[in-house]
C-alpha cells in the first residue's frame, strides 16, 4: 500500500475538503482519502502509485493548486497490525 500526500493551495473550508476527496475518488481507485484545509493537504491511501498528471488535472479542475506530491509506504496502525 502507498500513502500519497498532496500539498494543495486554495482549500478554505470543510466543503473544499469534501470536494477534493470526491474528485480523488472519481479519478482513482483508493482505499482511503482525507483532506485538511487547515494543513493544506490531502492524504490518499491506495494499492498502487497514483498518476501524477491525472492528479494535477483533477486538482486544477477543482480550482486549486497542487504544490507538492510525496509518496511513502503505508503502514497500518492499530492493535492487530
Amino acid at each position: 500500500m502507498i500513502k500519497t500526500v498532496l500539498q494543495i493551495d486554495g482549500m478554505m473550508c470543510g466543503m473544499c475538503e469534501a470536494h477534493m476527496n470526491d474528485a480523488i475518488r472519481n479519478h482513482f481507485k483508493v482505499k482511503k482519502v482525507s483532506s485538511s484545509h487547515k494543513k493544506g493537504i490531502t492524504e490518499v491511501v491506495s494499492e498502487e502509485s497514483l498518476n501524477q498528471e491525472i492528479l494535477k488535472k483533477a486538482v486544477s479542475e477543482m480550482g486549486y493548486e497542487l504544490v507538492d506530491i510525496s509518496e511513502e509506504e503505508y503502514k497500518r496502525k492499530g492493535l492487530f497490525s
